[in-house]
């Protein structure tokens, strides 16, 4: 019986057997944890760092300047960094909570209700996984223009708001859940409303957590909106401040460092949400396609 528990291929605890795994995987993680370090460090280089030759990769005189530097400098309209942060935080927090709501609505519509033109519905959003976001800008443009967004914050918001990859893992995952539990719900009283917020959503959070993940990191990233639809300078967003920085001063001494400090503080958001909703993902990616 010993021998045979020691034979397992996956043991409920630590087995010499899996010194071979970590020592492949701990220099890969190492060496893939390099970027990561470098941007950390990099934003905190001074000046002298940043433009040393051989180039460095940790610094040795840790200094928060370039930060300083990128708060206190304003664009040639005079607004200041912080509006800009301001505007990606809010929009981006609102994008994700109402592409959740939207993603697990429509999904457990798709998976759990029965009406004409439902499979042709998801059809096209299967389709709609094919296209790149830059092949729908313009019919994407001339929405906005026909909704009267253009110079509105929402513009920020709603055009992200149509996720099909979302949708597709979302109804993949609502797809597992027993109808059994859903009619005997409805046997109950319980309402469409009643179901999806304390059946269905507390089923399906790994595949929320995706979902969270990737409209977080399309709204927190995107400098589409900024520059079709936003003309006034105050509601643009962080990441179209940062393009347009490095694009303008990213050649300049004081550029770099400031480039340099806006790109950790794009980075770190997505790295700590990313962390801290990994295993959900990962239960996502396996289930989802399972019925």
């Amino acid at each position: 019986m010993a021998s045979l528990k020691s034979r397992r291929i996956n043991p409920d605890k630590f087995h010499k057997s899996q010194l071979k795994f970590y020592a492949i995987l701990i220099p890969v993680s190492a060496f893939m944890v390099l970027p990561i370090l470098f941007i950390i460090f990099h934003a905190f280089k001074p000046i002298d760092e940043l433009f040393a030759y051989p180039p460095r990769f940790f610094t040795t005189r840790p200094t928060l300047d370039n930060f300083k530097r990128l708060f206190t400098a304003t664009t040639e309209s005079n607004v200041p960094v912080s509006r800009y942060l301001f505007n990606s935080i809010v929009s981006t927090l609102f994008t994700v909570l109402f592409t959740l709501w939207v993603t697990a609505s429509a999904g457990y519509v798709l998976s759990k209700k029965n009406f004409k033109g439902k499979d042709t519905l998801f059809t096209i959003n299967t389709l709609a996984l094919m296209f790149v976001p830059v092949a729908v800008s313009i019919p994407r443009f001339l929405v906005i223009v026909k909704l009267g967004l253009i110079d509105n914050f929402f513009a920020h918001i709603l055009p992200l708001l149509a996720m099909p990859v979302g949708l597709f893992l979302v109804k993949q995952f609502i797809d597992q859940i027993p109808d059994s539990l859903i009619e005997a719900a409805k046997i109950d009283g319980a309402s469409d409303y009643y179901i999806l917020m304390k059946i269905i959503i507390p089923l399906i959070k790994p595949a929320l957590s995706t979902v969270a993940i990737l409209a977080f990191q399309t709204s927190w990233n995107s400098i589409e909106s900024s520059a079709m639809f936003i003309n006034d300078e105050s509601l643009k967003t962080f990441a179209f401040y940062m393009n347009t920085l490095v694009s303008t001063t990213g050649n300049t001494v004081a550029g770099q460092g400031m480039a340099a400090a806006a790109s950790l503080i794009m980075f770190l958001p997505n790295l700590i949400l990313f962390i801290i909703l990994q295993s959900r993902v990962m239960d996502t990616m396996m289930y989802s396609g399972l019925k």
